[in-house]
């Protein structure tokens, strides 16, 4: 798929992304825009056909496609650095907008003991049910279920957005890290503790499905996300 002049491609080794962007990465670069250009290459260790339907209805569907992989970003906007490390792709869909079903969702994805990956998928739903997911995949790619603990709230935001992330009994989450903060958004570093096991790191967000509904968040976007020639 392309988009202006930016494509993502998935081969046979993994997915490609191409980016050739205006970027905007703090008040007044607006004035003075800038291009990114670089690649994103994911070399997943397997890929999974487990999917699920996050409602009763089946009208949203969600699938990690690749729960274990190796990065590599390169961008000539940082000097001719770049970055190895450890990552993931997952992909959502479905037939209606998300905030006609949703109140919202956490998700958060870590590595855990032995090489293992852990995934943590917590939806609710607008008519006040709601969607728990454990999940933990093997090295080899084998999925076990599991129940994750009791959800603990996080510390709320810039923006207002919380969130929260399962936890084990007697202990509670720390964001390590805010790596993006919006209006209806939030994705951070989190450690917490699922069962009896160590502290694990995961990458979470929080998406607030009723604040991204709101005319004053939808006029936004624009500012935050633009779209140029």
């Amino acid at each position: 798929m392309q988009i202006g002049r930016s494509a993502i491609q998935l081969g046979n080794d993994g997915l490609e992304i191409a980016f050739d962007e205006v970027f905007l990465p703090w008040p007044g670069q607006a004035l003075l825009p800038k291009r990114m250009v670089g690649q994103v290459r994911l070399r997943p260790a397997f890929t999974v056909q487990y999917a699920v339907a996050l409602d009763p209805s089946a009208l949203h569907h969600w699938r990690p496609v690749m729960p274990s992989a190796r990065v590599d970003v390169a961008c000539r906007d940082f000097f001719g650095v770049h970055w190895l490390g450890h990552g993931y792709h997952d992909m959502n869909w479905g037939s209606r907008p998300l905030e006609a079903d949703f109140v919202g969702w956490d998700w958060a994805r870590g590595r855990a003991d032995g090489g293992s990956t852990a995934i943590l998928y917590d939806a609710a739903l607008l008519d006040g049910q709601g969607r728990r997911l454990g999940l933990l995949f093997d090295s080899q790619g084998e999925c076990q279920t599991f129940d994750p603990p009791e959800r603990r709230l996080l510390n709320r935001g810039f923006w207002g957005v919380g969130g929260g992330i399962a936890c084990a009994d007697g202990s509670t989450p720390r964001v390590l890290r805010s790596l993006e903060d919006s209006p209806f958004y939030r994705r951070s570093l989190v450690e917490t503790v699922l069962g009896q096991e160590e502290p694990i790191t995961m990458m979470h967000e929080t998406l607030d499905c009723c604040r991204l509904s709101k005319p004053l968040v939808r006029a936004m976007l624009p500012f935050r996300m633009p779209r140029r020639g």
